[in-house]
């Protein structure tokens, strides 16, 4: 039996989260004490993706705090005020070298849980042309999204605050959608009233 193809995880935590200004939304406690982006990561941490890393940047010191003895690799993203795009860069330049594939996770999105992370692994293949696994709810596409390796050059030339979704039509041959029945694929948490709500 051929073994996986190693997917690193890779949760993108260092965004200045403007608009719940003044608190920090990867800080904000769930129900059980535990802080937003703390369980973004003990969901990747307990899917099939390794190593986890973790990009800081706005309340670096903080976050890494919330993240506790958590085992992840924090990466810091010393641009991180100019959008996602940076932190993505960021974050890729510290993959390993021998990852196949990075699954990129947003650090507001923590109701998606380790299995639904490992139903994208399990269809990402390579060998049959998918490449770029993206999660769907209704036909909407979410998040995270599973990029294969000979795309990251592409990625690291994003600028912006939109991440890398603009190349999925560059490379729509390559992208297969997986459908979830939940919505948690499009929960990201951004407001006060969406976290009281939500979370």
């Amino acid at each position: 039996m051929m073994a996986r193809p190693r997917v690193t995880g890779l949760i993108l935590a260092a965004g200045l989260s403007s608009r719940m200004a003044p608190a920090n939304k990867l800080l904000l406690p769930d129900g059980d004490g535990v802080a937003m982006v703390a369980r973004v990561a003990d969901a990747v941490l307990g899917s099939r993706a390794a190593p986890v890393l973790v990009v800081l940047g706005h309340q670096a010191a903080e976050v890494a705090a919330a993240l506790g003895s958590r085992a992840v690799v924090t990466v810091l993203a010393p641009d991180y005020a100019e959008g996602l795009s940076a932190s993505l860069r960021a974050g890729l330049r510290a993959l390993p070298e021998d990852a196949a594939a990075v699954l990129v996770c947003l650090g507001d999105m923590p109701l998606v849980s380790a299995a639904m992370i490992d139903r994208l692994l399990d269809a990402y293949d390579a060998g049959e042309g998918r490449l770029i696994i993206v999660p769907t709810h209704r036909g909407q596409r979410g998040n995270p999204v599973l990029w294969d390796r000979r795309f990251f050059a592409d990625m690291e030339g994003v600028t912006g605050d939109t991440g890398a979704r603009g190349l999925f039509r560059r490379h729509a041959a390559h992208v297969a959608e997986i459908e979830f029945e939940m919505d948690a694929v499009l929960r990201d948490f951004d407001t006060p009233r969406k976290e009281a709500v939500l979370f």
